[in-house]
Formats: C-alpha cells, sequence, structure tokens
C-alpha cells in the first residue's frame, strides 16, 4: 500500500508510451483481450490483492463518517427539497470527479495522488496535493475524534448511571480520546497495508446501519411537541412548540446557517484521497472495476444520508442540532437505544480514523521520502505524529462546525472539484477524447465550479463569523 519507489516523478516499472498513449491503458480501452483470456495489466506499480467487496467496504467508511451527524441540522437549514437536490448533485459530481482522477491515473501509469499533480504541474503541483490531502485529511481525523471526546463520556455515564458529568477523570472527553488513539487507533493505523482494514471497514458499516435504523424507529417514537415522558431525564427542547408551523417540515427555506450546507455536503462525499490508494490494492484492477467501486460506494452512502436526515429532521424539525446524537440526549440521555446508537457510532468513528491515516502518511512520504522504500521507523513515526497532532487540534478546537465549514468549504471542493478537473485537463492527451463529448470542456467547467463554490462558501461562512451572531448548536 505504501509509498512506491519513484525515479525522477516517474515509477519504476512505468508502463512504456505509444505515441502519447500509455500501451497497457490503449489496449485495455481499444483492443480486445488476447486469445489466452488473459491480457497486461494497465499498472506495473503494485499488485493489488484486495477484492472488490473489501474495496466497497474501506471506500464506503471512508466517505461515511462524523458527517452523517450534521445532516439533518442541513436540512433543517435548506428544507427537504433542496437539501435532495444539493445532495444528489454532490453525489453525481463525487462520482463524475473519481472518473476524472481514474483516467487521469490511467495516463500517468501510476495511482499515487500526489504524482498526478506533480505530472501535471510539476514540484508545486505535487506539494499542493500534498498539502491538501493531508490538510483535510486532518480534519477528518478530527472531527471523527471529536464525536469520541463528546459522546464516549456521556456513555460512561450512562453505563455508570450517573444523571451528570462528576468531573472524574474517566469523564473527561480529553483523556479518553488519548486513550483510544493509543490503544485502539495506533495498532491499526501500523498495518502496513490498507486492504487489511476491510474487515474494520465492513464492521463499522454495520454499526452505522444500526445507527440509521433507530435514527428511523425514534421518528415514530418522540413526540412533537416534545413533552415529559414521566422521566427525571426528559427534557422539553422547546415550550412554544404550539406556535404554527413548529412541527411542519418546510421544503424549502434559506437562512444565514444555509451557509454551511454545502460544506458540510461536500465533507460527507469526500473520498478521493482514499480512491487511488484503494485502486493500487485492488486485485484485477482497471478503470472500469475502480469506476463500478466508487459508484457503489457513493450510491450505497447517498441513500444513508438521505434517510439519516430525512428522518432525523421530521423527529425535531426546528430544534435539531449541528450533532444529531445531541439532540436526542436532550430528550431522555439515559435512553438504552440512544445509549447503543451512541457506541455503534463510536465504533463506526474510530474505526474510521486509520483508513483516513493512510492517504496522510502516503502524501507525507511522496513529498519528504520521494525515492525511499518503505521502512518501519518511518511508518510508524508518521502515525505517531499525525495522532498527536489531531488530538490536540481536537483538544484546542471548540466546535466540531467550525471543523465541518472550514475543511468543507476549502480542501473538500479542491478534492473534488478543483484538483481532479485540472489533473485531467494537464494530463490527459487530446486526442484520447471522444470527439462528440469533448470531456476536457466539462472538465473545465468542472474546475470552474470548484473554485466558485470555493469562494462562496468562505465569504459565507465569513460573514457568519463576523456578524457574531450566534450559531445554532454553536455550543458542541
Amino acid at each position: 500500500m505504501e509509498l512506491q519507489k519513484l525515479s525522477n516523478g516517474h515509477h519504476h516499472g512505468f508502463v512504456p508510451l505509444e505515441n502519447g498513449i500509455p500501451q497497457a491503458e490503449e489496449e485495455e480501452e481499444m483492443l480486445p483481450h488476447k486469445s489466452d483470456g488473459t491480457k497486461k495489466p494497465q499498472f506495473t506499480d503494485f499488485e493489488g490483492k484486495t477484492s472488490f467487496g473489501m474495496s466497497v467496504f474501506n471506500l464506503s467508511n471512508a466517505i461515511m463518517g462524523s458527517g452523517i451527524l450534521g445532516l439533518s441540522y442541513a436540512m433543517s437549514n435548506t428544507g427537504v427539497i433542496l437539501f435532495i437536490i444539493l445532495l444528489t448533485c454532490i453525489a453525481c459530481l463525487s462520482s463524475y470527479s473519481v472518473h476524472l482522477l481514474l483516467k487521469s491515473a490511467g495516463v500517468v501509469g501510476i495511482r499515487a495522488y500526489e504524482q498526478l499533480g506533480f505530472r501535471a504541474f510539476g514540484h508545486p503541483g505535487k506539494i499542493a496535493a500534498g498539502v491538501i490531502i493531508t490538510f483535510h485529511n486532518i480534519g477528518a481525523m478530527s472531527s471523527y475524534l471529536f464525536i469520541v471526546k463528546y459522546e464516549l463520556p456521556l456513555v460512561i455515564q450512562a453505563f455508570l448511571g450517573l444523571s451528570s458529568n462528576t468531573g472524574d477523570w474517566f469523564l473527561n472527553g480529553n483523556y479518553l480520546i488519548i486513550i483510544v488513539s493509543v490503544c485502539v487507533i495506533l495498532p491499526l493505523a501500523l498495518m502496513r497495508q490498507l486492504g487489511y482494514l476491510g474487515y474494520t471497514s465492513g464492521f463499522s458499516l454495520t454499526c452505522m446501519v444500526f445507527f440509521l435504523s433507530s435514527v428511523i424507529y425514534k421518528k415514530f417514537n418522540i413526540p412533537c411537541p416534545l413533552v415529559p415522558n414521566g422521566s427525571n431525564h426528559t427534557t422539553i427542547i422547546n415550550t412554544t412548540m404550539e406556535e404554527e408551523g413548529q412541527c411542519e417540515g418546510k421544503m424549502f427555506t434559506i437562512n444565514q446557517e444555509t451557509a454551511y450546507t454545502i460544506p458540510i455536503l461536500a465533507f460527507a462525499f469526500v473520498c478521493h484521497p482514499e480512491v487511488l490508494p484503494i485502486y493500487t490494492e485492488l486485485k484485477n484492477a482497471t478503470k472500469r472495476r475502480m469506476q463500478g467501486i466508487a459508484n457503489v460506494s457513493i450510491m450505497g452512502m447517498f441513500v444513508m444520508y438521505l434517510l439519516t436526515a430525512i428522518f432525523g429532521y421530521l423527529t425535531f424539525y426546528v430544534n435539531t442540532e449541528s450533532e444529531l446524537l445531541h439532540t436526542y440526549s436532550k430528550v431522555d440521555p439515559l435512553d438504552t437505544l440512544i445509549l447503543c446508537v451512541r457506541v455503534a457510532v463510536l465504533v463506526a468513528v474510530t474505526l474510521t480514523v486509520p483508513v483516513v491515516l493512510f492517504p496522510i502518511r502516503r502524501a507525507i512520504l511522496q513529498l519528504l521520502f520521494p525515492e525511499k522504500p518503505f521502512h518501519w521507523a518511518r511508518h510508524i513515526t508518521i502515525a505517531l505524529c499525525l495522532l498527536f497532532v489531531v488530538n490536540v487540534l481536537v483538544i484546542i478546537v471548540p466546535n466540531i462546525r467550525d471543523i465541518f465549514g472550514i475543511i468543507g468549504a476549502t480542501t473538500a471542493p479542491s478534492l473534488i472539484f478543483i484538483l481532479p478537473g485540472l489533473f485531467y485537463l494537464r494530463i490527459v492527451p487530446t486526442e484520447q477524447e471522444p470527439m462528440k463529448s469533448r470531456p476536457k470542456i466539462t472538465a473545465a467547467c468542472f474546475t470552474a465550479m470548484g473554485f466558485i463554490f470555493m469562494s462562496m462558501s468562505l465569504t459565507f461562512i465569513i460573514i457568519d463569523w463576523t456578524t457574531g451572531e450566534k450559531r445554532a448548536g454553536g455550543g458542541h
């Protein structure tokens, strides 16, 4: 999985070019298979051994993480119809972005995001790709550990039958994320190949399916307006629910918080740093096979995202908070089902962190040690340093949505729109384009869309910050 040796920006065993077109790719795309039923591999950088199913688990796990907890909040600030439109657009654009990446990788002949940047723009492109991947995935890891920081103390508190936090060290989220990082995340992050995490990714996805099932079930068991159920722990979220429309879902709505919706959605669909590493380890790797993995993963996550957002929003309506589980805790913090859901989500996000860490380590190795073979000392040291930085960041930053907003508005559009489009424009020869579709024009529009999206999102978020108005759920 890890760094394959590079020489002058080209990979050892690079597929030879024929008239500017990689020979193996030309054979795969244009020629029928040989009569003996075999064909030359498109890539010679690594012989993958990971199955289609395990690759789907890993990529789905990379897509789905803490972002799913913010989707109901996003729907509450856009309305049901507008949210569905935005979610569908982001999912389709994400799939097209994967296509651009795979096409560019086929021309370069190697499956490393940073090397696409090198081939497109030289060393500045390689550095930019590596830095963007590093910052985005550090943000993603931080968001996952934020869930651990705030949810694990509540789980322990509920198991101990405590109605409030007593201040003991084992109820301190800062201590708990360090313990989880050392005891669970670090051992998984030290595995040499990403494919080995397919089993943990499958279990993580199972946990999130349980989360979705519980959200759907709770929709039909939590009344609106909320009323006490006789428990000492039940809280009325809003005592003015009698106001007209408070228990009705909105189809379209625009407010100041809508500025965070598209970054949250973009953040929830970013899997592109993991696409090429998973492609590297895929057995019988072809562009069509990897695109199929991406499409299956994105479609599966689209369905889960949509159902979670709809049923979560239609449970709490205007009272939906930026972290959905906190909204449930205001109804009954000791609810048994929600306690199990918290445990499931904690397991899911914890097992996702190692998957997200792999591309960062690969980017760092590409930038700092491009000529060095695999070495366990570097492998372990980088993992330790990354977990240290992420833990410090989670301890210092007070609000998970600040991470969603800034990462979703900067690195997410770069990875979904800008870089794949630029790579395609700079790498893929014009003669390889289908004459009728002119995909370079589409790629150029795709890239421009990314810059527009980034500018608008950053502008709205900065305006929101500078106004000083309190954002809903800002205390988390």
